[in-house]
């Protein structure tokens, strides 16, 4: 399937509540945008390298899950956190919305 978005993402720090080791391309955390409470899971798959650790910024594209949820809601600069069920793995930036469904009009 093709990728929804390109984003800018930032891993935490394991001392700040990251991860403890290595995240491999095709991670898939919940993804909670900045404008909305509902979460949604996205498949992480990173531009120019296979794996990233605790503390390093890369660039992924990006599938979702809720693609009929998100409708027409996003746009680039939006902001989001990606995690696992209990702590905030991260933070990320849409640079680039690929999916014209998913398009703010």
């Amino acid at each position: 399937m093709a990728a929804d978005f390109i984003a800018t993402l930032h891993y935490k720090k394991t001392e700040d509540g990251g991860r403890t080791g290595i995240v491999y391309s095709g991670y898939r955390p919940l993804i909670q945008f900045e404008f909305d409470t509902m979460p949604t899971s996205g498949e992480q798959k990173f531009l120019g390298k296979n794996e990233v650790n605790p503390g390093e910024t890369v660039k992924a594209e990006i599938r979702i899950v809720g693609v009929d949820y998100f409708a027409g809601k996003l746009k680039e600069g939006i902001k989001f956190e990606f995690k696992e069920p209990q702590r905030v793995m991260g933070t990320g930036v849409i640079e680039e919305v690929l999916n014209p469904k998913l398009k703010t009009v």
